[in-house]
């Protein structure tokens, strides 16, 4: 039973989504203090961050770095030794490899790089705590035939079904390839952070592995009236950038990505952080908490 703190941010077991104002901070400074923390980003870009839900760094690791972390996405996407593990997500159809989770556990180049200051120094600035991995992907988009992500708040999910009491978190995505506007590139509805949506819907058991796959999962998803006032009120932008860019946001954006049916493939590391204040306990919309690689239970912090 949770004990914990009450829930502010109630979803699903409802009939229809409602939308509610943020609870929490975005960013985590010290009382009375008027600069933010020391860290990677500039007081103007964490300032930025906090308005618009993120922030995007045009070459947060360099084309080495981005050669090396290619070469683990194969290694990972062709490993036999992996085929039938819960980890590697295809697609519904061509059976092509989606997503694959726990690469900083599976890959010593991944570890790596998400404990370098310029990478992990970000969230602890922004989130003003230790932070450690709640959940780390690779997310594959071949050409002519990458799915979509829907659009979704992963606090929401998190919260629901990994029990996250608030959304203290932020993810870092970093491009592997060039991403473009026209091959999938990530969409984020700059300032939807600060608002929370309550989706409709129950969320059945192990429903992971249905909404893992599907390119509109129907647990979870805002209904499209509540998504075309969010679009009308914060607009809509693409993260665009060379291979080795990177974007960071706040858990609570309202984001998706288009399919990809250019020749162009898309992928990303995707790094989630938590903070260590900020530690999961029972799911407060689901029958049982996710798997560890969806919702890591070990909180160890990054060092």
């Amino acid at each position: 039973m949770r004990t914990v703190v009450a829930d502010h941010y109630p979803t699903r077991d409802r009939s229809e989504c409602t939308v509610s104002v943020r609870q929490d901070p975005v960013t985590w400074v010290e009382p009375n203090r008027s600069a933010p923390p020391g860290g990677p980003l500039s007081a103007r870009e964490f300032s930025d961050y906090d308005a618009r839900g993120f922030h995007s760094a045009p070459a947060l690791v360099s084309t080495r770095d981005v050669f090396e972390l290619g070469d683990e996405m194969h290694r990972l996407a062709a490993d036999t030794g992996l085929r039938g593990d819960g980890r590697v997500i295809r697609e519904n159809g061509s059976g092509d490899v989606r997503s694959v989770f726990d690469v900083h556990l599976l890959s010593s180049v991944v570890d790596e790089i998400i404990r370098r200051p310029e990478v992990v120094g970000i969230v602890r600035q922004i989130l003003g705590s230790d932070v450690y991995v709640h959940q780390s992907r690779l997310n594959l988009k071949p050409g002519f035939g990458g799915g979509a992500f829907y659009w979704h708040s992963d606090f929401e999910t998190w919260h629901a079904e990994d029990g996250m009491p608030t959304p203290r978190a932020a993810s870092i995505s970093i491009a592997l390839t060039d991403n473009h506007g026209y091959n999938g590139g990530l969409m984020i509805m700059p300032g939807s952070h600060r608002k929370f949506v309550s989706c409709g819907g129950s969320t059945p058991d192990d429903y992971f592995k249905e909404s893992l796959v599907s390119t509109a999962p129907p647990t979870g998803s805002p209904d499209e009236k509540t998504l075309t006032g969010m679009a009308n009120e914060h607009g809509i932008e693409v993260m665009t950038g060379p291979a080795g860019s990177a974007t960071v946001f706040d858990s609570n954006c309202m984001h998706g990505s288009n399919g990809n049916i250019t020749p162009f493939a898309r992928s990303n590391l995707f790094i989630v952080f938590n903070s260590v204040e900020n530690t999961p306990a029972e799911p407060y919309a689901a029958p049982a908490p996710r798997p560890t690689y969806l919702g890591s239970r070990d909180f160890t912090p990054i060092r």
